[in-house]
């Protein structure tokens, strides 16, 4: 299964959909990881941390979603929007797996269906005790509570 995370697009998106730690234990149970050139940049991991992994950097973002199984991001996919059409370059059958907030990026929902593709919003995974680890909003509420308390401190 071949895994790709692309750019993220959203203004202001420093986050990166796969760390290099996660890629190292990706790459071991057998998966093949690209990603995007400079998708890490802004969350501190730069592109030779991931070549060091094994990792394909990779430029034309366009290939890099075509020949994906599995797209990996933070935020919901581009649509057409500055010459990007992320759903537009995964072929039929491609898994996504993000935070897509359906209520707010509906042209993306429906993009994902026309085009076939499984989307996972991780965002709409309920907030359960087992549920936790794979749950947007408890994760960030978690970091968001670690932040306060430093600024009050």
């Amino acid at each position: 299964m071949r895994i790709a995370v692309p750019k993220e697009t959203a203004a202001g998106e420093r986050r990166v959909a796969l760390v290099p730690e996660s890629c190292t234990k990706l790459i071991q149970a057998g998966y093949e990881i690209s990603i995007e050139a400079g998708a890490g940049d802004a969350a501190g991991f730069e592109d030779a941390a991931y070549r060091e992994l094994g990792v394909a950097v990779e430029s034309a973002p366009a290939a890099l979603l075509g020949s994906a199984d599995l797209v990996l991001k933070v935020a919901s996919p581009a649509v057409g929007e500055s010459g990007r059409d992320e759903v537009g370059w995964m072929r039929p059958g491609t898994i996504y797996l993000g935070s897509l907030m359906p209520l707010r990026n509906l042209n993306a929902v429906r993009a994902l269906a026309a085009r076939r593709i499984t989307a996972f919003s991780t965002d709409a995974i309920p907030r359960t005790t087992r549920a936790q680890a794979m749950d947007t909003l408890s994760s960030m509420a978690n970091i968001a509570g670690y932040k306060g308390a430093l600024i009050a401190a």
